[in-house]
Order: C-alpha cells, then sequence, then structure tokens
C-alpha cells in the first residue's frame, strides 16, 4: 500500500528475486543445500515470505514446509518430525512459537537460523529464543520494492542489538538530508536511508511519476530515517512515510480514513498506529461524530470491516470533539498519535 492509500505495483523482475535469494545464501554460508529444512509459516503474497520461504529454500535444495497459517500447535507438531533448519518470522510469531514450545515441552533444537523482519525485533524475545533454539535469531530489514532484503545482522556473534544490521553483499547504502537527498549527512548523524543494488526494482507498475520520486541519481530512497555506526551496522530511528506497519503488513492510513468516512455517522476520522507489544503497531482511528448522530464505536469496526482487509480495520477507536489540521486543512497525524498515547496512558 502506498502512502496515498491506493496499492502500487512494484516491479520485481526475475533477476531481483534470483538474486536476493543468493544474496540470502551468501549469509547464511553454514545452512547446508539440500538438507535444510526451510518452514513456510509467512504468506507468499509477502515479498519476505515469497524470497526467504520460496526462492530462498528452492535455491538451497531445501525441504520446504509449508503451512496454511501461523498455528504455534500445527508447527510444533512438525517440529518433531522435521526440525526447522532456517525459520523466516516476525516478532509476534517468534513470542507465540516460543511460549507454547515451553508450554508443551517440545523443543526447538536444530533452528540454526531464525531471521526476523517486518518490524523491531526486542532484544528481551531474542535470549530465550536463542536459549530454547539454541541457535540465532536475528534481525534484517528491507522493502517490497527490494525483493525485499537488503540488509541483516550476522549469523555470528558480532551481531548488534537494536540495529538491522549490515548491507547484504552488492548492496550500497547512503545516509542523506531528507530534504536535500543528494547530500549526505554526517557520519552517525540520522539521514534518510538510500539504496542500490541487484534486487532493487524498476519502479512502479504503470506510475513513472511516482517512480521518478523515489528515485534520485539511481538511488532508492527509502523513507525511513536511520544512523549508521561506526561498524556499519545501521539502525532504524523513524519513518518520514506515514505507513503503518502491523504484524508485517503495511496499513496506509488514507485507505482506512477513506473507508471510516464512508459511516453515515462518521464526518472526519485520522488513523495512526500505535506501539502494540504483539504487532509492532496496531491501527488507531480518531474519529469526528456527524453532527447529531448517535455512533457506536464497535458498529464503525464493523462497517469498515465491510470494506476493509481484516488487518487494516483499527482495533480501537477513540471519538474526539476535532482533529488537528494545518493550515491548508490536512490533519496532521503525528499530533494525533501523541495525543491518543497520551489518552491511551491515562495523561
Amino acid at each position: 500500500s502506498g502512502t496515498t492509500g491506493y496499492p502500487k505495483g512494484a516491479t520485481l523482475t526475475h533477476l531481483n528475486l534470483l538474486i536476493n535469494a543468493a544474496q540470502a545464501r551468501a549469509w547464511v554460508p553454514d545452512v547446508e543445500r539440500g538438507t535444510s529444512v526451510v518452514y513456510a509459516v509467512l504468506p507468499m503474497f509477502h515479498a519476505y515470505g515469497l524470497t526467504l520461504c520460496l526462492t530462498f529454500a528452492m535455491s538451497m535444495g531445501a525441504r520446504l514446509v509449508l503451512f496454511p497459517k501461523f498455528d504455534p500447535d500445527m508447527v510444533l507438531a512438525v517440529m518433531k518430525k522435521h526440525p526447522a533448519t532456517f525459520l523466516p518470522l516476525v516478532p509476534p510469531i517468534a513470542d507465540r512459537l516460543l511460549k507454547a514450545a515451553l508450554e508443551q515441552g517440545v523443543s526447538l533444537k536444530g533452528t540454526e537460523v531464525a531471521i526476523s523482519g517486518a518490524m523491531a525485533l526486542p532484544h528481551e524475545l531474542v535470549v530465550p529464543f536463542e536459549a530454547a533454539s539454541g541457535g540465532y535469531l536475528v534481525e534484517g530489514y528491507g522493502l517490497s520494492e527490494c525483493s525485499p532484503v537488503l540488509m541483516a545482522n550476522p549469523v555470528a556473534e558480532n551481531r548488534v542489538a537494536g540495529t538491522v544490521g549490515l548491507p547484504l553483499p552488492g548492496t550500497e547504502l547512503r545516509v542523506v538530508d531528507p530534504e536535500n537527498p543528494t547530500v549526505d549527512v554526517a557520519a552517525g548523524a540520522p539521514g534518510e536511508l538510500i539504496v542500490r543494488g541487484p534486487q532493487v526494482f524498476s519502479g512502479y507498475y504503470g506510475k513513472p511519476e511516482e517512480t521518478e520520486r523515489v528515485f534520485v541519481d539511481g538511488w532508492f530512497r527509502t523513507g525511513d530515517i536511520v544512523t549508521v555506526d561506526e561498524k556499519g551496522f545501521v539502525r532504524i530511528v523513524d519513518r518520514i512515510k506515514e505507513l503503518i506497519i502491523t504484524g508485517g503488513f503495511n496499513v496506509a492510513p488514507t485507505e482506512v480514513e477513506i473507508a471510516l468516512r464512508q459511516h453515515p455517522g462518521v464526518e472526519d476520522a485520522a488513523v495512526v498506529g500505535l506501539p502494540s507489544e504483539h504487532s509492532g503497531e496496531e491501527v488507531v482511528a480518531a474519529i469526528v461524530v456527524s453532527p447529531g448522530a448517535d455512533v457506536d464505536v464497535e458498529a464503525v469496526r464493523e462497517f469498515a470491516r465491510g470494506i476493509l482487509t481484516a488487518y487494516k480495520v483499527p482495533r480501537r477507536i477513540f471519538v474526539v470533539d476535532e482533529l488537528p489540521k494545518s493550515l491548508i486543512g490536512k490533519v496532521l497525524r503525528r499530533q494525533v498519535r501523541d495525543a491518543l498515547i497520551r489518552l491511551n496512558s491515562g495523561e
């Protein structure tokens, strides 16, 4: 989903996808070809699942174990017969799998590499997961436009918690001034991450103007604000884009707001992402009720459910008197988010 609220097609070539699989193989040289077992608990319509669960696994000659959805009981039942060697996941899956394994007394041993993406990986999850598996749980980073993996922490003792690691082979990065992306920022200073490499897409399908906006002299603008330490490890500190990442999926606030405003009792709406212990962020809405209307927030959620994919439906809806807006009438989502965080904490 794009920031405008309408999906864009990221044109990935066969070469982009094959190279990203090759880059992943180079990153985990100790995972043996022909004998490894890869669990596909991620959906393959997501670029992350497509590359690490399908093209990577096939290129490794791995046994690929397909799951219709993530169900910890189902995964643990298979663990007893065919323990995973390589396990791509997101933090909520790692958390639920670990808890279920400890409760049921099922071993996670044999999982040499678990790689986490799509949202920040809490360090307090890494330690017990690695203790249970005997392998590594490392964080990676990427975007659909990049097939999707751009960087990952080393599968070794020199990984750095709280960072998304180092660029994959053949991947170059720069940190630039978001207002003038041709100018690099000072070493260690925050700036927008721009990248280039053989896994980076050629552009958005049928959208030359949008394509032109995200490329600067051949470098792709990720929209993420990062810092890079003296050893080259990258840390994500903020996002320029207002996309909400929930459970590893992108949600464009505009798309959800358009759906909410179709409800006859909703005059205006603002949608933001609030921190969630389980899914990175959760989709939350603030709505202004139409004059004279009597609106039940659960009814609004049900209404939205008839328009939106399930993960895009706001988990919570707050009724407010008005929304903060700029001089040109644009809703200031960052102020809405700050206000909802205060409201949520009881301030």
